[in-house]
């Protein structure tokens, strides 16, 4: 058959050849070591923690290489595609810090000189490989309707050989260019099929640069290259992308492994040598006593806008990512408690081949660890933007009172072990709301939480007690000596050593009063260190608290 006529009478219009964008996108000038990866979204849907932890590796084995990392847009199915999923993507990236150096900027726009970047603008290319195929005798027409196909298959299962459209059931594959010409002046939809040299009994082996060599059998099928309506499919989009935007490596979930033979082979006919690939690991989790897939439907922690909507500022999820890449990542951080996380170069062959598990308990230290560090500034510039969206009412306390917020945000903070209490922003207000006197005020409209074994005519005469006593200018030391001097004359043992050797002569303990007066100040029997509790508030504030009537 004269394939040349029938490339020109199935694409008459496409006159470039393959040669002409490989010359227009030439091999990148990088270090011999440098690697160029990609993440390359479907616009299907919104972003879920899955495709983050793909974009980070990706990103980082790049960045940490001098190499490229690029943003690519794969939205050839125009049917399933979401508006505003882009830009959602993108979004989700930056959030999570993660920057690419080419690709998608927003629905509109793209940087880089490997584009177009969106695959719905690269019809021409694609179309000049697929005429180019055809030219070759490697690829053909295919008018199979949905219907024929069905019953092939079930044919195909009534016989219990493999399914699809392979061998004798090819049934298009050898057909002249007359039968073709006859076919498509009936107007008959078609497809291009490549015609596939694979052998089933013969093995395809690659280097996976997670799992290691895998063997597997070679693809026979006759793959659908291009659709009814012109647009490619993914396996023939994404090879051709991936030569012409010279990637070297594809960081993809290990779901994309019974593909590979297929994606190989693709390379092998298109003569371009394949990127390395890294099938990730699915993220598990324990469910009772079993590991099971993450599920869009069961698990809100696989949704990005779970870690928003809690509060989890973005850098600790990431961070936590990072631990799931590479365990020894912890071990680092540790002895790199100022380091950015950036500053550790992941490798794949340590990650885990079966699967990483997702603990969101610790994820919560992960968080609690990377807040307590923070500085009171940027606790409040982060906590303030959740609030805004998430708790109008403490946001605009917080912007009425920036200088005393960040009083409040530096309470334990400057020590050499800062205290923990922040897991996530969506735990903050319960930790200062009794700071803001409404909220104090609003607190105490049932009662105090004044401890049960204390009396409240005790619970006066402490408060009573301490308020003549109480000199706003004190130092710690000099404050907590005071406290106790009371405590004694009060009735109540100076230190929890005395109390313990002679329980029957105290009321309590110094511990005791200080609840007392932890409450009154708070409405909380455990709060922040209370000296510096009662500095922030000030003097004036603490006098008023304790002065009120109790009973």
């Amino acid at each position: 058959m004269d394939h040349i006529k029938l490339a020109d009478l199935l694409l008459p219009s496409i006159d470039k050849t393959p040669e002409y964008y490989i010359n227009l996108y030439p091999k990148r000038t990088l270090n011999p070591n440098s690697m160029v990866t990609r993440y390359a979204p479907s616009p299907t849907g919104f972003q879920h923690l899955g495709g983050v932890f793909a974009a980070l590796i990706s990103e980082r084995i790049a960045h940490q290489s001098e190499g490229i990392f690029y943003f690519r847009v794969e939205d050839t199915d125009k049917k399933r595609e979401v508006v505003g999923a882009i830009e959602d993507s993108i979004n989700t990236l930056r959030n999570f810090g993660i920057y690419f150096d080419e690709g998608v900027v927003d629905s509109n726009n793209e940087k880089g000189s490997y584009g177009p970047y969106k695959q719905s603008d690269r019809m021409n290319i694609y179309h000049t490989f697929i005429k180019d195929l055809i030219k070759k005798g490697l690829a053909y027409p295919c008018f199979c309707t949905e219907e024929a196909l069905d019953t092939t298959r079930k044919i195909q299962v009534e016989l219990k050989i493999n399914t699809g459209y392979h061998g004798k059931w090819a049934i298009h594959r050898n057909a002249n260019f007359n039968e073709i010409s006859d076919e498509l002046s009936k107007g008959k939809p078609f497809v291009i099929r490549l015609k596939s040299p694979g052998d089933p009994n013969k093995r395809v082996v690659c280097n996976d640069l997670i799992k290691g060599t895998i063997s597997m059998p070679e693809n026979d099928q006759d793959i659908v290259i291009m659709k009814t309506n012109g647009l490619p499919t993914y396996h023939f989009a994404h090879a051709v992308d991936d030569y012409l935007m010279r990637t070297t490596h594809v960081i993809r979930g290990e779901e994309w492994l019974s593909s590979l033979p297929i994606h190989l082979q693709l390379f092998e006919i298109l003569g371009c040598t394949p990127p390395n690939y890294a099938h990730i690991p699915t993220i598990m989790k324990m469910d009772g006593t079993s590991k099971r897939k993450l599920s869009k439907r069961k698990d809100p922690e696989i949704r990005v806008d779970f870690y928003k909507s809690e509060g989890y500022p973005f850098i600790c999820v990431t961070e936590y990512l990072m631990n799931l890449v590479n365990s020894n990542f912890e071990d680092w951080r540790s002895a790199h408690s100022s380091e950015p996380y950036t500053d550790f170069n992941i490798t794949l062959e340590n990650m885990s081949k079966s699967g990483a598990l997702f603990d969101i308990l610790k994820l919560n230290d992960v968080s609690k660890n990377i807040i307590a560090a923070m500085n009171c500034n940027t606790v409040y510039k982060l906590y303030l933007a959740f609030a805004k969206e998430y708790d109008t009412t403490i946001a605009t306390l917080l912007m009425e009172n920036e200088d005393y917020a960040k009083k409040i945000f530096n309470i334990e903070r400057e020590n050499e072990k800062p205290r923990k209490d922040f897991v996530k922003w969506l735990d903050v207000k319960e930790h200062i709301e009794y700071f803001f006197d409404d909220l104090y005020k609003n607190s105490i409209s049932n009662s105090y939480n004044f401890p049960n074994h204390i009396p409240l005519e005790e619970v006066k005469r402490i408060l009573v007690s301490y308020v003549d006593i109480y000199n706003h200018c004190d130092d710690k030391n000099a404050w907590f000596l005071n406290l106790k001097e009371l405590s004694a004359k009060l009735g109540y043992a100076k230190d929890a050593k005395t109390y313990k050797k002679n329980p029957k002569l105290y009321k309590g303990q110094v511990s005791d009063v200080a609840t007392v007066i932890r409450v009154a100040l708070t409405n909380r029997t455990k709060t922040q260190d209370l000296y510096e509790v009662m500095q922030v508030m000030g003097e004036n504030r603490v006098v008023e608290r304790l002065s009120q009537r109790f009973i």
